[in-house]
């Protein structure tokens, strides 16, 4: 049951760091999940967080950061330049 929380809110987490970021029209449901868990990853890393921390609102905006700071890596990769 708990790989199914993750796929969903790293999809949810995913997504809105890509509408944030405008890279919504790029990806699709996969890569929005995977920029989802991965930026929840980097976020436990720089806040501490760990795997079996509950989901709750700081977390989720912890993981949401984390998927932001992704995207924006990725941005700065591909284009040169963070939009």
């Amino acid at each position: 049951m708990g790989i199914i929380v993750w796929l969903v809110v790293g999809g949810i987490c995913g997504w809105l760091a890509s509408l944030i970021m405008r890279t919504d029209a790029q990806q699709g449901i996969l890569l929005n999940i995977v920029v989802g868990i991965v930026g929840a990853f980097i976020a436990g890393l720089i806040f501490g967080g760990g795997i079996n921390d509950a989901i709750t609102i700081e977390t989720f905006l912890y993981s949401l950061l984390g998927a932001v700071v992704l995207l924006a890596i990725v941005n700065l990769i591909r284009r040169g330049s963070v939009r």
